[in-house]
């Protein structure tokens, strides 16, 4: 992603999606349970999820994102929210993640999971990373309804072309997809959580 592309991303994430990310980091930490260690952000961008996931818990929160670009702006929204501490922006690759088997304790993806180029071995990266006991939320949810409704309001007004995005982006990751794509990456234990403002594949490793 070149360095304007970055600055428009983060611009919009800012100014019209960032009311989301405080909802979903608090639903994947209810849903799992995991207040403690460490929460891989994957497909980061700007560290919006990734902070709010920091202050809502005792996680540490590494930041991927493939794209160079985006580590200095996430570096800059964990210090503009004083968490330059426990959130460390890493450039790397969800389909060979630059970390150790069984180490992490959560791992969240809101929106990324429709680039991915092969989602049947970042499900098995996901496995592989994840620590006994620990969960992964990867989806592409608003978080509610009524903020689903006011992100899309906001978008046409600012994109013409968001509804035939959107429904162009779906059709790459419909459930039934992710299902198949889930039983051919082997993942002992997941699951679509199918919720009004969007879904989550959720995988969980005993």
């Amino acid at each position: 992603m070149k360095k304007k592309s970055a600055e428009g991303f983060t611009r919009i994430a800012r100014e019209v999606f960032a009311p989301i990310y405080p909802v979903i980091a608090e639903q994947v930490l209810a849903w799992s349970g995991i207040q403690d260690g460490l929460c891989l952000d994957l497909g980061s961008g700007p560290g919006l999820l990734s902070v709010a996931l920091a202050e809502k818990s005792n996680l540490s929160v590494i930041a991927l994102d493939a794209d160079p670009a985006m580590a200095p702006i996430a570096q800059e929204t964990a210090i503009a929210n004083g968490l330059a501490d426990r959130v460390a922006p890493v450039i790397g690759d969800v389909h060979w993640m630059p970390v150790r088997d069984a180490t992490t304790s959560l791992i969240v993806s809101r929106g990324s999971i429709f680039f991915w180029k092969d989602r049947v071995q970042v499900f098995r990266e996901i496995e592989r990373v994840l620590r006994p006991g620990g969960a992964a939320y990867v989806g592409g949810s608003f978080g509610t309804a009524a903020l689903r409704d006011e992100i899309f309001a906001e978008m046409r007004r600012r994109n013409p072309n968001w509804d035939r995005d959107i429904a162009r982006r779906s059709r790459m990751a419909t459930p039934d997809t992710l299902r198949r794509e889930l039983a051919a990456s082997g993942v002992a234990s997941s699951r679509i959580r199918e919720e009004e403002a969007g879904f989550w594949v959720e995988i969980r490793k005993d």
